[in-house]
């Protein structure tokens, strides 16, 4: 009788050499075990650097169309997918719904673990439905193996829809798939310390990936003052403390004037910093600031040098 093969062709689920004796480690020896493979993980994320590029210039477009980005994975993947979409507001000011986050399981999946609900296909189409994905938007399918069926299905149901679709993988997908994509990164992170434990560096990997894809593509619609976050919204005592930092650094301010210049633009702190250093009230700031597309920059010039 021919016996099962167990080797597995995706790398994520190959055993790895150098980490075999991990169970007998001690405690100092798990730590540069780890750290030994997690040291690659930024190269490989490097290597698809031009895929990357093409995603963020396809989610600016999505966004210039008054579209949006949607993340769509199951398990480690989706719940990094969701906590991308959650910190875009706070720190770009972004409306809610410009990047959403879809995990397979819903909501309750991103606190608790629903494995099996990666193979629901039909969840994943309703999943899409649901979210009203149109052709002004981009789909990010995010699956570390490359063949999650969740994501296969929503990426097919998003293409059906007229949507742009892109894959983030950390094997090499199916040649169907990743054909059917506009833009696919393959980060090849290897065989990870726990076999199968796409958590590790699959999951850095994915988190380093969404990072740059989501920043490059708030930069390039302006909503930053060199590298200051000045579409933050100050909502919280530390985003307050912030904004008032930021408009009292570009505009030599101390900070009662920045609190005030803040309260006067309605929270928004690129307003202030335009207000405070062209003169003008917030409805002559919100127009300069239209005007140039949102690159304050174009308004009020360079800004200081680093201290």
């Amino acid at each position: 009788m021919a016996q099962t093969p167990f080797h597995d062709p995706r790398l994520t689920e190959q055993r790895n050499p150098r980490t075999t004796g991990i169970d007998v480690a001690p405690a100092l020896d798990i730590v540069d075990l780890m750290y030994a493979e997690d040291r690659t993980v930024a190269q490989a994320v490097h290597e698809q650097r031009e895929a990357i590029a093409r995603a963020i210039d396809l989610v600016v477009a999505a966004f210039q169309s008054g579209g949006g980005l949607v993340y769509v994975g199951a398990g480690t993947s989706g719940r990094l997918g969701v906590l991308d979409a959650a910190e875009c507001p706070p720190t770009f000011g972004t409306r809610a719904e410009m990047v959403r986050g879809i995990i397979a399981g819903g909501r309750d999946a991103v606190f608790r673990s629903q494995e099996g609900a990666e193979d629901d296909t039909a969840a994943a189409r309703a999943a899409i439905d649901e979210a009203a994905v149109s052709p002004r938007d981009v789909v990010l399918g995010i699956a570390a193996s490359g063949t999650t069926p969740f994501v296969r299905a929503a990426l097919e149901r998003a293409t059906a829809r007229g949507a742009r679709t892109m894959l983030l993988s950390c094997c090499e997908p199916p040649e169907d798939l990743a054909a059917a994509c506009d833009v696919v990164i393959t980060v090849l992170t290897g065989p990870e310390a726990l076999t199968g434990s796409t958590r590790l560096k699959a999951g850095t990997a994915t988190k380093l990936a969404l990072n740059t894809i989501t920043t490059g593509a708030m930069v390039r619609l302006g909503k930053c003052y060199g590298n200051l976050m000045v579409d933050l919204m100050a909502w919280s005592a530390k985003l307050r403390d912030r904004g008032e930092r930021i408009v009292m650094e570009t505009c030599g301010v101390d900070r009662s004037v920045a609190r005030r210049a803040i309260e006067q633009a309605g929270g928004s702190v690129k307003l202030a910093i335009v207000m405070v250093k062209r003169d003008v009230d917030r409805a002559t700031a919100e127009r300069l600031v239209r005007e140039a597309g949102g690159f304050i920059r174009r308004v009020i010039g360079d800004p200081p040098p680093v201290r």
